[in-house]
Parts: C-alpha cells; sequence; structure tokens
C-alpha cells in the first residue's frame, strides 16, 4: 500500500493463476465530484494502466483510490504520481 494527497495504491497477489496479468480496480467517491469528474479521473487511471502496465507484476492486482486533490492533476502530472506509487507498493 502506498499514498500521496491524490491517491491511495494497493497491491495484492491475484487470488488466480501467479502467472495471470494484472487487473485493475478503480474508487472514486462521490466526495470527489460530479459524475463527469469521477469518470474523467477514472478514464485517466485506466489509461495509464493500459499503457504502464509493465509497472506492476505478473499474478498481482492493483487497486486505485482517488482522493480529492487528484481532480487538480493534468495528466503526464497523474501518470507521474501513480508510476511512483505503484513502484512504492510493490515494494512493501
Amino acid at each position: 500500500r502506498a499514498s500521496s494527497r491524490e491517491y491511495v495504491v494497493i497491491v495484492a497477489p491475484s487470488p488466480g493463476d501467479a502467472d495471470a496479468r494484472p487487473r485493475l480496480g478503480v474508487t472514486v467517491s462521490r466526495k470527489v465530484g460530479n459524475a463527469v469528474v469521477r469518470n474523467r479521473i477514472k478514464r485517466r487511471i485506466r489509461e495509464w494502466f493500459r499503457a504502464d502496465r509493465r509497472l506492476v507484476e505478473n499474478g498481482r492486482d492493483l487497486v486505485v483510490i482517488a482522493r480529492r486533490p487528484s481532480v487538480d492533476l493534468d495528466v503526464p502530472s497523474t501518470r507521474a504520481v501513480l508510476d511512483r506509487l505503484a513502484e512504492k507498493a510493490q515494494r512493501s
């Protein structure tokens, strides 16, 4: 588990095959914003995961929880924060 002001990232072993592709779970609370804002954040997280799936080892599941300050991040900042948190969470 790793966290910042904007996101919490949790990495856990997959319950099935150890060689399975990594999976992503995304949670964005209504406290973060309206539906348009929440969907924008989810799209950014999913796009980061598609582009940088190599950061997550096979046989792992990744859960990203967005916090309210994530609304203020642009796409490159979102990617940078999530890259750092994913690496940190896998090391712990």
